[in-house]
């Protein structure tokens, strides 16, 4: 059994409060989210030894594990990444600036415009990948391998719960 953490904490003082309440479901919620905010502190650790942010690193990611030519329309980029259509566009244009992307007129459409990482942008995303890798490797390397194998599992059905009803 493991120690008591701060999630527990929370649970018992809702328990001692609210005794005609079951807080249980706090514990896994409460428990994911705190990860997720320990977690981005050291993975943001992680993209600022490049110089770059997470949205940084999750657009260029977009784009790199896209394929040659890492080449993609702002709509496939915004929601590939759950943003919007005025963020993706302060995004771009940061990531213009900074030399690690290009705007490109589609084959397709001459009317439209491509996202599409520079050499400098390959270069950077293909280093930054290789550290987030690590860092993650580094949280879960704690985790027995069969333990980490059913918390993916248990993660899968979860995630498949909440985006179909995201969907409704």
């Amino acid at each position: 059994m493991s120690k008591p953490d701060a999630v527990d904490e929370i649970l018992a003082q809702w328990r001692r409060e609210r005794p005609d309440l079951d807080p249980s479901p706090m514990g896994p919620i409460g428990r994911l989210a705190r990860c997720e905010a320990l977690i981005r502190r050291k993975l943001d650790q992680t993209f600022s030894q490049f110089g770059m942010s997470s949205w940084e690193f999750d657009v260029l990611a977009a784009l790199r594990r896209s394929g040659s030519p890492y080449c993609l329309a702002p709509t496939a980029l915004y929601s590939s990444l759950m943003v919007t259509s005025g963020t993706m566009t302060n995004r771009i244009q940061r990531l213009e600036q900074n030399g690690l992307i290009v705007r490109v007129k589609s084959t397709l459409d001459a009317r439209s415009m491509l996202v599409k990482l520079t050499p400098q942008g390959i270069e950077i995303i293909d280093q930054a990948v290789e550290a987030h890798l690590a860092t993650e490797r580094a949280i879960l390397a704690a985790l027995p391998s069969d333990s980490l194998k059913q918390l993916d599992h248990h993660l899968t059905k979860l995630l498949s719960i909440v985006e179909a009803d995201e969907r409704k």
